[in-house]
């Protein structure tokens, strides 16, 4: 297996200014940093990049069993409350998504329909570079706030006209360009969940963040809800606009700004920061009280932790849940090392294993978005004097995926001209789940995403600054 041949130098430029063009005229663009109005091209890689094309085969393959695991762990109540109860007592951001929970649990769910948008991310894993032995592992799985499904869809289009561009697209070189559904995959989910409400004056309502830079992702989905169904249509209100103008009637409708609200999608709400007062905890939990249809539902929201992936990957944990042998395979194998820091021997002895050898491992809060996560002597600084034996129970110790390194240019707007950098990257499968209480209505694997960051970043998305947009060329 080899990377796609690097262009001679002096054409560097000149296909990604072709590339740059490409992404403003397509919709692969930001908010540029200054300005609301302004934007700029989206950071991507000038080739895309190579991938095995049987482990891209496994990961959107897999995809439908993560999509049932997640569902089935969000509706057992035992399970939650046992995974997450070390974790609540010391993360104050997680107790407060469980406290809401269990609230609406126990005055009983008045919508039993709850719509996932998961994105299960994988990394190639192998210490032999390029060998047959590259296995995909798992990093985490998304079910709030999963971003990129709106730009991802028009990468293929990007990279086959670099190509085209750089040496004639062959007929081969196309077919290892693989079409991605990601942008209308999830608008259909949303139209199916708009649908199941069943008021087509209703709306989908996006909660969004304050000065939403990457809203133009979103925007894909928007725009392609109305292509699906002329009557879908979606609004966008950060919890400041609905704290304000949000009720929840006496039937549980709820109504913001006059709309009665069908399917309420967190693209804010899953970093402490995007509460700023009681008041938004307070509008969230208006939110998970109404008959809208929730995606994700705090059931979900917190079946995505760290910490519940943790839990599920320790010896008999999957088989509470799927009975299925093949299945069970086919989860377990992308597994890596995943192990509790909860109070106790076995904590004890994971704090141990991660003082011996920091350079291993990644230390991992429960939050998503990029850029939380802990390395190096910063591992070894945090376990030792940052938090307490008690405290230690914010954090699960993962261990390090090894993925091989190409080499690719990276295009960004910041940037005055691409540069040549060792990357690596990193893979996520979109997957749509609509149930009805314990029944699944709708089990997809709707496309993909790939993500490259050079390897002078240890961390990190696209949103936060490091990661770019990217395509698998299946090899």
């Amino acid at each position: 297996m080899a990377a796609q041949q690097l262009p001679p130098e002096e054409l560097v430029s000149y296909l990604a200014e072709e590339g740059k063009d490409y992404c403003v005229t397509h919709g692969i663009v930001m908010e540029a940093k200054d300005s609301y109005h302004a934007v700029h091209h989206a950071p991507f890689t000038l080739l895309p990049t190579p991938f095995p094309k049987r482990l891209f085969a496994q990961a959107k393959e897999v995809q439908k069993d993560f999509n049932l695991l997640v569902h089935r762990v969000s509706q057992d109540h035992e399970f939650l409350k046992g995974a997450l109860q070390s974790t609540i007592e010391v993360d104050a951001f997680t107790a407060k998504i469980y406290e809401i929970y269990e609230k609406t649990r126990k005055e009983g769910l008045v919508q039993p329909i709850s719509l996932g948008i998961f994105r299960s991310d994988y990394m190639l894993d192998g210490t032999n570079g390029w060998s047959e032995n590259l296995t995909i592992k798992q990093v985490e799985i998304n079910t709030i706030a999963s971003s990129f499904g709106g730009l991802s869809a028009q990468m293929p289009g990007l990279h086959n006209f670099i190509l085209d561009l750089q040496n004639g697209l062959e007929p081969s070189n196309k077919e290892r360009l693989p079409e991605n559904t990601s942008a209308i995959g999830v608008a259909e989910g949303f139209v199916d969940a708009w649908k199941l409400y069943g008021s087509e004056k209703a709306v989908v309502m996006m909660v969004v963040s304050e000065n939403e830079k990457n809203r133009f992702d979103q925007r894909w989905i928007q725009h392609l809800m109305r292509e699906i169904h002329p009557s879908a249509r979606m609004i966008r209100k950060t919890f400041s606009d609905i704290g304000q103008t949000g009720e929840l009637k006496d039937d549980k409708s709820l109504i913001v700004d006059g709309y009665e609200v069908a399917v309420v999608y967190f693209r804010a709400g899953y970093d402490p920061d995007n509460y700023k007062s009681e008041v938004d905890w307070n509008t969230r939990l208006m939110m998970e009280r109404s008959r809208a249809i929730k995606c994700p539902s705090a059931a979900i929201h917190l079946a995505g932790t760290k910490k519940v992936q943790q839990v599920l990957a320790s010896p008999g944990a999957l088989e509470r849940f799927i009975s299925d042998e093949d299945m069970l395979n086919r989860i377990r194998r992308t597994f890596t090392g995943l192990f509790t820091l909860d109070e106790g021997p076995e904590g004890d002895k994971t704090v141990q294993m991660a003082l011996a050898d920091p350079e291993r491992f990644v230390l991992k809060p429960q939050l998503e978005g990029g850029g939380n996560n802990i390395f190096g002597d910063d591992i070894v600084k945090t376990l030792t004097s940052t938090v307490d034996v008690k405290e230690r129970s914010k954090f699960i110790l993962m261990e390090k995926i090894k993925p091989p390194i190409v080499k690719n240019y990276i295009v960004r707007a910041e940037l005055p001209k691409p540069v040549l950098a060792d990357v690596l990257s990193e893979i996520g499968c979109f997957g749509i789940l609509l149930n009805r209480g314990d029944e699944v209505l709708v089990n997809r694997e709707v496309g993909h995403l790939m993500r490259t960051k050079s390897t002078a970043h240890q961390d990190g998305g696209v949103s936060s600054g490091r990661a770019n947009l990217d395509s698998p060329y299946l090899v």
